[in-house]
C-alpha cells in the first residue's frame, strides 16, 4: 500500500528545491513529487535526476508532476496528473503498467473517471486555501472529503485518496476520520524549522501509532 505522506517539492531554483527534498527526505518522507512549474528544461532535467538520486538514497518513492515525458526519460516512479494535464490512458501507453500515476480531483464525477481510466491513486483538493497553487478548484473542507469518501464507499470505490491543499498540523486527525488514506503537503514541511519533529508528527497522525 502507498506511503501516507506525500512531500510535493517547493523552491524557486534547483538549488532550493534539492534542498528541501533532501530535507524531506532525512525528516522520514518516503513520497516526493516533483512540482517545479515554468522552468527551463535543462534545470527540470538537472532537478529531477539529483531529486531521484536523492530518492535512491533514501528509498523512497519519486514521481513527477505533469510531466509524463519526463518521467519517462528519467525512469521515475510515476507521475502525477492534473485535471488539464495529458489523459490518463495516454500517460500509461507511455509509461507502462509498472508506472504510479495519481490524478488530481475536486468532486466525485472527478474520482469516478480517473479510477475508470486506471489511475493508481487520488489527490482530492483542496482542503482549505493555499498559495501554492494558482487557479484553485472550489475549497472542499472537511464537510466535501466526508461526502465524496462515503459516496465512494457506497459505490465500493478503493483507490487511495491523499487530502490536499493548506493542510495544517492540527487538521490531520480530523481529516484522517473521513475515511482517506493519506495527506500531500508542501509548505507544512518546507516551512517548518524543525522538519524531523513535524514529519514525525504527522507520521504518528496519520498512521495512529507512536514513533520514536
Amino acid at each position: 500500500m502507498f506511503n501516507k505522506l506525500q512531500y510535493i517539492s517547493q523552491g524557486n531554483t534547483v538549488e532550493e528545491q534539492t534542498r528541501n527534498i533532501h530535507q524531506a527526505l532525512d525528516g522520514g518522507c518516503k513520497w516526493v513529487q516533483l512540482r517545479f512549474k515554468n522552468h527551463s528544461a535543462d534545470a527540470t532535467f538537472a532537478l529531477a535526476e539529483a531529486a531521484k538520486i536523492l530518492c535512491e538514497e533514501y528509498l523512497a518513492n519519486f514521481i513527477i508532476n505533469d510531466n509524463v515525458y519526463l518521467a519517462q526519460q528519467i525512469a521515475a516512479d510515476g507521475v502525477h496528473l492534473g485535471l488539464t494535464d495529458m489523459s490518463i490512458k495516454e500517460a500509461r501507453s507511455i509509461l507502462g503498467d509498472t508506472k504510479i500515476i495519481g490524478a488530481t480531483a475536486n468532486t466525485f464525477e472527478d474520482i469516478q473517471n480517473h479510477i475508470q481510466n486506471g489511475c493508481d491513486y487520488i489527490g482530492l483538493g483542496p482542503f482549505r486555501f493555499t498559495t501554492t497553487k494558482e487557479n484553485l478548484s472550489p475549497i472542499l473542507g472537511l464537510e466535501g472529503y466526508q461526502t465524496i469518501l462515503n459516496e465512494m464507499k457506497k459505490q465500493g470505490l478503493i483507490t487511495p485518496v491523499y487530502a490536499i491543499g493548506g493542510i495544517g498540523l492540527d487538521d490531520i486527525p480530523a481529516l484522517m476520520e473521513t475515511g482517506i488514506h493519506g495527506i500531500a503537503v508542501s509548505g507544512l514541511i518546507t516551512q517548518s524549522e524543525n522538519k524531523k519533529k513535524t514529519i514525525k508528527q504527522l507520521k504518528n497522525d496519520l498512521y495512529g501509532t507512536i514513533i520514536v
